[in-house]
């Protein structure tokens, strides 16, 4: 969207505290912990722009809660399954031998949108180890959240997303739908019956590069849409507007508790 259709799209000026009292109305509290997936064209003319959204997140959580986005780089991994583009084979071993290592502090997201970019970025938030799927948080639990994130299993029970199930978190999802829900990934770990697959990522051991091969699922994302609606069925998540943006809350154990039944009847 450019921002000539964004000021289009909106019958004023979103502001830092416009954002704040909708995001009141979409469910988020003081103290709440929260998953967030954002898309920041869907909210119309902001004001500031990712800083002003995240402003608005941090006055409406505040330090007493947390606020988490997921930070992936997916382009930090083996080329030969890329498919978005594809790279030829030879410069498989070419890309290994000089791909930089992950890095928390610079490395960027891919495709994550420019409110996460912003934030992984933004003081006191920290960043999970993972070089392909890693998380940022900000808050009172964001070390309990991004520490310990296993290499195998990215989104498993070593990962982000089992802390935010064990801490009774919540998911919004403010102007994306239910393919962005990454929580729905741990239901897939949890319906069990699940095939491994090797990836590759680089990553610092003792200060040097290392490639480093891991174990994860064959992830399948292509029924989020359904599952998620499915689930909206239930009544458990609440649709607001953030701006201009549609947004749905929900809390996380719900979810994957309802995704693990459906994936589990879904599959037989």
């Amino acid at each position: 969207m450019t921002e000539a259709e964004a000021i289009a799209k909106s019958q004023f000026p979103r502001t830092r505290k416009t954002l704040t009292q909708d995001l009141i109305n979409a469910g988020l509290t003081p103290g709440i912990t929260v998953i967030v997936h954002s898309s920041l064209s869907s909210l119309g003319w902001v004001c500031g722009g990712a800083v002003t959204v995240i402003q608005a997140l941090m006055d409406v959580v505040t330090s007493n809660g947390t606020l988490v986005m997921p930070t992936h780089s997916t382009d930090y991994s083996d080329p030969e399954p890329w498919q978005a583009p594809p790279v030829p084979y030879e410069w498989w071993q070419i890309i290994r031998d000089t791909m930089p290592a992950y890095d928390a502090r610079i490395t960027p997201t891919r495709n994550m949108g420019k409110i996460v970019e912003v934030f992984r970025s933004c003081e006191n938030v920290l960043r999970s180890s993972h070089p392909s799927f890693s998380f940022a948080a900000w808050g009172l639990e964001a070390e309990t959240i991004i520490n310990n994130h296993s290499l195998n299993y990215s989104l498993g029970e070593e990962s982000p997303l089992a802390r935010l199930y064990d801490l009774n978190g919540y998911v919004l999802l403010l102007g994306t739908q239910y393919d962005s829900c990454t929580a729905f990934h741990l239901a897939e770990y949890r319906k069990g019956d699940i095939e491994t697959v090797n990836y590759g990522a680089p990553i610092l051991e003792a200060g040097k590069k290392v490639w480093k091969t891991y174990l994860d699922i064959d992830f399948d994302g292509n029924s989020f849409s359904d599952l998620g609606k499915n689930f909206e069925k239930t009544g458990c998540v609440k649709n607001s507007k953030v701006g201009s943006a549609d947004t749905k809350f929900f809390a996380v154990r719900g979810a994957v508790d309802f995704g693990v039944n459906w994936l589990k009847a879904k599959s037989k």
